[in-house]
């Protein structure tokens, strides 16, 4: 029997970064750059502003894949191995399932029963906000290395300071596991799910569902939902016709061009 298919096809994937690289120069333009503006993708410096400071660009109506790691990138990265043991219990996520997919496909319910526990130890160990808090900030910021959330939602650019982000999310986030779907044979406790006010926002799994992308695991947002958190962060002011600036970037954006703020 075929798996659903889950992930979006090698196009659509295509359609995705092409869209998102136009709207990196499109910002980059916005705030007075040239068309050669800097940019690192794999470090999540999608666009690097006059300042130096650098910004992930996001952007897309349904979901956000905040990152996709495999096995390697837990184990090397000293940021994740630093979040008292949240890199450790990733690798162990990984390693219930068999290292070759077709091992896997004779018997799913075997990796996904043994996935239940490290998946229980994440959703413990981020009840301490103060590591939940480390957890996002190394996910979405690479441990603060990027300064900017900046989202491109209803046709303005909404620029947001890594700390304000960290803050009203991780302050905010209640941390539950997945639990049985009804009418489904899939076990419990398949995900850690970071949810507000009774609703899911965030989602932590295992990509499983292709040779390609086997044994990785994900980190998911659901736009509208984040949205709802990301726009309640005051002060707001507007930079320009396009772009808006949030909370503490308002002090820290645009240095290049000071008579905005007044």
């Amino acid at each position: 029997m075929t798996a659903p298919r889950r992930g979006s096809s090698p196009e659509q994937a295509r359609q995705r970064r092409l869209r998102g690289h136009d709207n990196a120069r499109l910002f980059a333009q916005l705030i007075g750059m040239d068309e050669d503006y800097r940019n690192d993708p794999q470090a999540k410096k999608d666009v690097i502003d006059p300042s130096g400071d650098a910004h992930s660009l996001k952007s897309g109506q349904k979901k956000w894949q905040i990152f996709l790691y495999g096995r390697s990138r837990f184990e090397t990265d000293d940021g994740f191995q630093a979040l008292d043991g949240i890199g450790s219990l990733l690798i162990h996520c990984i390693d219930v399932f068999p290292p070759n997919f077709d091992d896997y496909r004779r018997d799913t319910q075997a990796a996904k029963e043994l996935l239940r526990t490290p998946m229980r130890e994440l959703r413990d160990r981020f009840q301490r906000k103060a590591l939940l808090r480390a957890f996002l900030m190394k996910s979405i910021f690479n441990g603060g290395e990027v300064n900017y959330l900046t989202v491109l939602h209803e046709d303005r650019f909404h620029v947001f300071l890594n700390r304000d982000v960290v803050s009203v999310m991780g302050d905010k986030f209640e941390v539950e596991n997945s639990q049985r779907a009804p009418g489904q044979d899939a076990p419990p406790e398949q995900k850690v799910i970071f949810r507000h006010e009774g609703r899911n926002v965030a989602e932590l799994e295992m990509r499983n569902d292709s040779r390609s992308h086997y044994r990785e695991v994900r980190l998911n947002m659901i736009v509208p939902r984040a949205m709802e958190m990301l726009l309640s962060i005051e002060p707001q002011q507007a930079y320009s016709n396009d772009v808006v600036v949030y909370g503490g970037a308002i002090r820290t954006f645009g240095n290049w061009a000071p008579g905005w703020r007044e």
